[in-house]
């Protein structure tokens, strides 16, 4: 068995879809030969906490938490706002929002000073724990999960300081994302100076979808494109409670994750308000699960929506008993932000909805990922956030089927299949397989 060093932010207690892609690596890797050593923070101020994904670690591996000096109590500071309100849902806006001038102070330090994000404090205790980790249990190789970015740039000190192997993980694109604060013309320099050295630096980059390749080919056209290795996330069927299906009394939409700037229900809520303007449904018939994290510009839209009665808003739930929610429902609701990046976004929760195997009523680019992968799985129906109609017609297609009691889709299990968690860790371990030789 061969020690591998994982470092990551995101891992439990911490909740979220970023925390599962690290933890079922860490859950299948020793199958295939490797033994996970994690190294990741003490106090993390996580968006969310899921003290149930502690049980998720299993008892043989060893994990050790350095402290990290936060600092999103300035941002807190600078705005007014309460301990208790979670700040990453609440500084992505959409284009046409007005600040205040506490918020644009906030994001000028946000954007100036936090690179390559407010997690570089980490990497004051990260570097020499990493080090130590490194000379106590003989590790062969790296792994570093990004965002945040400063995980990357740990890795490229290990790298740099011992000459190990490294593979550098990316769930989402660095600079000049959707989630990327906008820097004026130094800091960006700095950023971007940063992103391509660990592009060039690491031994592979391990993507979650292949649009984080296109985008950094695009930004550095002289990388190596053999680097850059498409592993997807997937979906773990042994996380999946067995239960029965039932009958819902209201047609059940659920929503699990979070909501916030341009990845919002506004296009949704217009189709609903047009069926039933037109008298195709009645909001007494349909219920909306929204579960999870929802900035304030969301919560405005649900407050005035018209059928406002028929949405049901839920906090943040643990990871398992979110699975069960999802189970219940009769349709799954996915929306990918309205960006640049929308025709590649690939959200990791879209593969724990096909895996569930109720069907997805996607609001999408018709020509991306999404629509392939739905295409391929067979595993719902999608229309852009701007077509309006194209969403109410899917809708009322569920709808009128679910209340005909007929089978609302037919998925592809063969396909399905091929994102089960334990394939991905399989295709890492043969990564590391390759560098360590």
């Amino acid at each position: 068995m061969k020690n591998l060093l994982i470092i990551a932010y995101y891992f439990p207690p911490s909740g979220g879809p970023g925390v599962q892609r690290v933890l079922k690596h860490i859950q299948y890797l020793p199958n295939y030969g490797y033994n996970p050593i994690v190294l990741t923070v003490e106090n993390g101020q996580f968006p969310a906490k899921d003290e149930s994904l502690l049980k998720k670690i299993p008892d043989n591996i060893l994990v050790y938490r350095t402290k990290i000096y936060e600092p999103y109590d300035i941002y807190r500071f600078f705005t007014g706002k309460s301990q208790n309100v979670a700040v990453d849902v609440n500084v992505i806006h959409k284009d046409d929002t007005k600040l205040d001038i506490k918020e644009r102070i906030a994001e000028f330090i946000r954007a100036t000073f936090f690179i390559p994000d407010a997690r570089i404090g980490w990497t004051f205790t990260a570097k020499s724990k990493a080090l130590q980790i490194i000379k106590e249990h003989k590790i062969e190789a790296i792994y570093s999960s990004s965002p945040p970015y400063t995980a990357s740039m740990i890795g490229r000190f290990i790298k740099r300081k011992t000459k190990l192997p490294w593979i550098a993980g990316f769930r989402d694109p660095w600079t000049d994302f959707l989630t990327s604060p906008k820097r004026w013309f130094l800091p960006k320099l700095i950023d971007k100076s940063f992103e391509k050295s660990v592009f060039n630096e690491a031994n592979y980059i391990e993507v979650a979808w292949q649009g984080i390749t296109k985008d950094t080919l695009q930004k550095y056209p002289d990388l190596n494109k053999n680097k850059f290795i498409h592993i997807p996330n997937g979906f773990d069927s042994s996380d999946f409670i067995k239960i029965p299906k039932q009958n819902n009394n209201k047609f059940t939409i659920t929503y699990t994750g979070s909501m916030y700037g341009r990845r919002n229900p506004d296009a949704l809520f217009r189709a609903i308000n047009q069926l039933i303007t037109d008298n195709k449904i009645h909001k007494e018939l349909f219920q909306i699960n929204l579960i999870g994290r929802f900035g304030e510009e969301v919560h405005y839209m649900i407050q005035n929506s018209s059928f406002v009665d028929s949405i049901k808003v839920v906090n943040y739930l643990p990871h398992s008993e979110s699975i069960i929610e999802l189970q219940k429902a009769d349709i799954l609701l996915l929306i990918v932000d309205e960006a640049k990046e929308s025709e590649e976004i690939v959200p990791g929760k879209v593969y724990e909805y096909i895996g569930i195997k109720r069907p997805i009523l996607a609001i999408a680019p018709e020509n991306s990922a999404i629509a392939e992968l739905l295409k391929e799985t067979q595993a719902g129906l999608l229309a852009h956030q701007s077509n309006i109609n194209g969403i109410a017609d899917n809708f009322l297609n569920f709808f009128k089927k679910w209340q005909n009691k007929e089978l609302l889709y037919q998925p592809n299990d063969e396909a399905i299949s091929k994102y089960e968690r334990k394939n991905a860790a399989k295709d890492l371990a043969e990564l590391f397989n390759q560098i360590i030789g």
